[in-house]
């Protein structure tokens, strides 16, 4: 087997997570891009990264760096790192279509002596057992004689630019101990911040969902503390501030919770737990909990609506943020549109103002069209969304310049003073 130093490097899928690591690879080896979306593809040859995850600068600096949309142009390569969206469907199961048609693609190409390392999130065991005899059959190759896998699960933060790819701790794993070590010594020439290599590919597998399924279930206790707390006439941001002057007080806050990971990994997890026969509740009791948290908002706007005789039916409501977090243009599995949904259905008219998303994602996505700039004096309801930069340096009069002249303000994201709005989790 050739050292690693020496394989050539195919990404597969150049979004969040594949293009940060294309850039980082392709600074010191031969690395191509690939990505089935031509205009993808056209925009990373011209310098440009619509996900705003890495600068012009950075993708200069990929001296070593190539991209295409053509299959046969990674044929060469012997290392093939799969880092495509594994989402949920409607009914909240494992979409694993992304996932399958890669290896299906890789398998086709795959020659003696490869290795295929895959990034995507997944449920432990699916690396072996769904992606492992896709690649086997497309190759006609035998798995651990012919050619290997490892696994390495992504850790990115959309949006984050202190937490990123190089000075984040990467977990490695490969299907045999020799290709362990040389999955983990290829992240070595990235990874500032160094690796840890588990025991298995399962290990690793495992060690990813239950990062974000832990975050999930910890905001989902914050939720609850928050609904509870609504009831009892107590501001929760104020009791969390209380709280957290004890050390080992976690920091988290209420709000709505999606994305790519926090609202999608956990049930990758419960997916398998129930295949096995085990029926998880913490996990699923958080997962439901968050889910409705879109919808408790609405009804708290709009009783709120009420109380100040403001007709919900056609009221005009604005909902400023439509990204899944903070200072990114990520839409992914955005928890916001639960509230667009609500408040629909209330038959109100809802606008939706985001500065960092594009039209034509929303409207793919979501069939939203977001508004260029809010109109003053037209809104009967004002919901602050997400704590975008933009957002936090506007004062409460000037956000209020955008309401009727009886209207409610709800800050979802403590981004006001608790006297500033007229409520908030």
């Amino acid at each position: 087997m050739k050292k690693i130093n020496n394989k050539k490097i195919a990404i597969i899928g150049l979004g969040y997570v594949g293009l940060p690591l294309a850039v980082a690879f392709g600074k010191n080896r031969e690395v191509i891009g690939f990505d089935i979306n031509q205009l993808r593809v056209n925009d990373l040859k011209n310098g440009v990264d619509l996900t705003l995850e890495t600068t012009s600068e950075e993708l200069n600096d990929a001296v070593y760096l190539s991209y295409t949309s053509n299959l046969a142009d990674i044929k060469k390569c012997t290392i093939f790192i799969i880092t495509v969206p594994t989402p949920i469907d409607e009914h909240k199961k494992p979409d694993l279509t992304f996932l399958e048609r890669s290896s299906e693609a890789v398998g086709s190409i795959l020659k003696k002596g490869d290795i295929v390392i895959y990034e995507s999130t997944v449920y432990p065991g699916a690396t072996e057992e769904v992606c492992v005899p896709i690649l086997q059959r497309q190759s006609d190759l035998f798995f651990n004689r012919d050619f290997y896998c490892g696994y390495s699960p992504e850790r990115i933060n959309p949006g984050d630019k202190e937490h990123r790819l190089t000075n984040i701790k990467k977990v490695t794993s490969g299907s045999t101990p020799k290709i362990a070590t040389e999955v983990d010594e290829l992240y070595q020439e990235i990874i500032i911040a160094g690796t840890h290599k588990a025991s298995s590919i399962k290990v690793a597998e495992a060690a990813k969902v239950i990062e974000n399924t832990q975050r999930d279930v910890n905001i989902a206790l914050i939720n609850e503390f928050a609904l509870i707390f609504n009831k009892l006439n107590i501001e929760t941001e104020s009791v969390l501030e209380a709280a957290g002057t004890k050390w080992n007080f976690l920091p988290f806050r209420p709000g709505l919770v999606g994305g790519h990971c926090i609202g999608v990994d956990p049930y990758y997890l419960t997916h398998k737990a129930l295949k096995v026969g085990y029926s998880p509740e913490m996990i699923l009791a958080g997962r439901r909990l968050n889910d409705n948290m879109g919808s408790y908002v609405a009804d708290q706007v709009s009783k709120l609506m009420t109380k100040m005789r403001i007709n919900v039916v056609d009221a005009n409501i604005l909902i400023m943020g439509l990204t899944f977090k903070e200072n990114c243009p990520d839409i992914r599995n955005t928890r916001v549109i639960d509230l667009v949904r609500e408040f629909e259905s209330f038959n109100c008219n809802v606008d939706v103002y985001d500065p960092w998303v594009r039209k034509d994602h929303a409207i793919h996505e979501y069939n939203i069209k977001p508004i260029n700039k809010p109109t003053k004096g037209k809104y009967d309801a004002i919901i602050l969304a997400v704590a975008h930069d933009k957002f936090k340096a506007l004062t409460a009069e000037k956000i209020r310049e955008y309401g009727k002249e009886n209207h409610v303000l709800y800050d979802l994201k403590f981004l006001l003073e608790v006297n500033e709005s007229d409520g908030r989790l």
